[in-house]
C-alpha cells in the first residue's frame, strides 16, 4: 500500500515542484518536508489538509494515507 510520504512525494514530481516551493507554502523547511516524504517524520493534520488544497487532491484520501502510516 501506498504511504502518504510517497503520495505527496508522487503529486509533487507530477507537477514538476522543487520541494522549497511546496516547503515554502506549508511555511517549514525544506529538510522537514523531505522527512515527510521518506517517513521519517509526520505531518501534522493541518499540513496534509494544505497539501491536499496545494494539490487539489481528494482530502479525504490524504487523511486516509496519513491515518495509515501512523
Amino acid at each position: 500500500m501506498e504511504s502518504f510520504g510517497s503520495r505527496i512525494k508522487q503529486l509533487r514530481e507530477q507537477e514538476q515542484l522543487p520541494l522549497r516551493t511546496v516547503a515554502a507554502y506549508l511555511d517549514i523547511d525544506q529538510a522537514i518536508l523531505s522527512k515527510i516524504e521518506h517517513g521519517h517524520r509526520k505531518a501534522t493534520r493541518k499540513q496534509v489538509i494544505q497539501l491536499a488544497n496545494y494539490f487539489k487532491t481528494n482530502e479525504n484520501d490524504l487523511i486516509v494515507l496519513w491515518l495509515s502510516d501512523k
